[in-house]
């Protein structure tokens, strides 16, 4: 990163004159571009493992003058089954990246104001604690070095980012440096083993999509797991390109399994869980999609539990309106190996009312994407 983000990150390191989280006033909105004091990383360092929902309560407070949050339930698959304390908790989101927001991506009916950095840092941290994932895949991430890695490192996570090589960011006055796929997991859950970030390629060329791939150990059953955070190439005419990444995915996330599935006797040891998060900007007619659901890796798409056959996507994970005029459809995934894991819940999403004619992002939500939330649970 550039001086810019040093010098953000030396703004959010800086000292607090106390250790409590909860003296600020409700009205303490910052349009600093670095971090305030309620998230400072030191103090949720030392304090290693301290309670999530003060940080939450705080991020609450710093935006009480907003409209209220998204009311989503989780629908649990097997209605007679209480959530297990070892359920998976997977996570999924194209959080916007701030430069793009407010930069590029033009969202005509989205007020300034409501895009600002000052309220979205708020908004985004309040989404990721209030599901409070094991396993966390963002996409456009733009601020985390500043912000996400070192906020959430102090709640016990261990991350990963891979940037991309041409971001668009870039290009926008004032960017925070590129954007790029960022994975974080829960060090209470799981062990790190291995973890690779990946140009995708097309047809053996590098192109400017990346995806970070990880292996992970979980604590409690000693089992492994594969998990990958994607961005596929955007807009209509590329279809051919985001089949090529996708496969170009899938062969990464095989050979690092490969490597993993081979004991110092040679003996093949059970083959390993997959999740595979991303933003595909894919709909499911698509090759891509396709091209998952027809994998030796045996996927499924978890988000078709929703519907009352099992068969059906949502019909949309993202609902905007642009200079070009209003997309409503489903462009995020998370694929996990159907034969080795279930879908335990699914965190529903908001209808038309709650989203409002305005569509996102807005002063409720901080993206134009939505958060997809599932626990799952390894077969036996």
């Amino acid at each position: 990163m550039g001086g810019g983000a040093t010098k953000l990150f030396g703004t959010l390191t800086q000292n607090l004159s106390s250790h409590s989280l909860l003296h600020l006033p409700p009205s303490h909105l910052d349009p600093n571009p670095g971090m305030d004091a309620i998230l400072d990383p030191v103090f949720l360092q030392e304090q290693w493992g301290c309670d999530p929902a003060d940080l939450l309560r705080q991020c609450e407070q710093a935006l009480g003058d907003r409209p209220p949050r998204f009311h989503r339930k989780f629908t649990r698959l097997n209605s007679g089954v209480i959530a297990s304390s070892s359920a998976i908790r997977v996570m999924q989101w194209n959080i916007l990246a701030q430069a793009l927001g407010e930069g590029l991506d033009n969202f005509v009916q989205c007020p300034l104001e409501a895009l600002s950095w000052s309220r979205r840092k708020y908004l985004i941290l309040e989404e990721i604690l209030t599901y409070q994932p094991h396993i966390l895949c963002l996409q456009e991430v733009d601020h985390y070095y500043d912000t996400l890695q070192p906020v959430l490192a102090g709640l016990g996570y261990s991350s990963n980012f891979c940037p991309k090589p041409w971001s668009p960011c870039l290009g926008v006055e004032g960017n925070n440096g590129p954007d790029g796929c960022a994975l974080f997991f829960n060090q209470t859950r799981f062990e790190l083993l291995d973890s690779v970030n990946i140009r995708l390629s097309a047809v053996r060329i590098p192109t400017n999509q990346v995806a970070v791939v990880t292996m992970l150990r979980c604590l409690s059953t000693g089992r492994r797991l594969c998990v990958a955070a994607t961005h596929l190439k955007a807009r209509s005419g590329w279809e051919w390109l985001r089949s090529a990444q996708g496969s170009d995915l899938l062969r990464h996330i095989q050979n690092l399994i490969h490597k993993h599935t081979s004991v110092s006797t040679g003996v093949p040891s059970p083959s390993i869980p997959v999740f595979i998060c991303g933003d595909f900007n894919a709909i499911p007619s698509e090759e891509v999609y396709q091209c998952f659901a027809a994998s030796p890796l045996s996927l499924d798409s978890a988000y078709k539990k929703l519907s009352q056959d099992g068969l059906t996507e949502p019909y949309y994970t993202t609902w905007k309106i642009r200079p070009t005029g209003e997309c409503c459809t489903t462009l995020d995934y998370i694929w996990y190996s159907q034969e080795k894991l279930s879908v335990d819940a699914l965190l529903d999403l908001p209808n038309e009312e709650q989203i409002g004619p305005n569509r996102l992002p807005s002063f409720s939500y901080p993206s134009d994407h939505l958060s997809l939330v599932c626990d799952f649970s390894f077969k036996e």
